[in-house]
């Protein structure tokens, strides 16, 4: 059974921007941090954006300012906002449940130059 399941995620210009969303269930949503991560070819996953059940967030040096993390508890969903999108951005971005160690299966993002 998936508990995480992204969308979002497409082919965008440089500069350009993208909205990711994880569905997951009021439970798992309630009770953990949840994050999203990315992992480009040949590249380890690396954590890009951190909000806790409180709503408290944290990024990555190499998005702060370009991307938001937020969720909606109505309809049990986080977001990744992301802004002047670079190429160096293109990657499959997975989002993670911490504390259930849940993965969802990833959505990808492409930014041409």
């Amino acid at each position: 059974q998936v508990q995480l399941v992204e969308s979002g995620g497409g082919l965008v210009q440089a500069g350009g921007s993208l909205r990711l969303s994880c569905a997951t269930s009021r439970s798992i949503l309630y009770t953990n941090t949840m994050s999203w991560h990315r992992q480009a070819p040949g590249k380890q996953r690396e954590l890009v954006a951190t909000i806790t059940s409180g709503g408290s967030t944290n990024y990555a040096d190499s998005v702060k300012g370009r991307f938001s993390i937020s969720r909606d508890n109505a309809k049990n969903t986080v977001y990744l906002q992301m802004n002047n999108l670079k190429p160096e951005d293109t990657a499959v971005y997975y989002c993670y449940a911490a504390r259930m160690n849940y993965w969802g299966r990833g959505t990808q993002v492409t930014v041409s130059s």
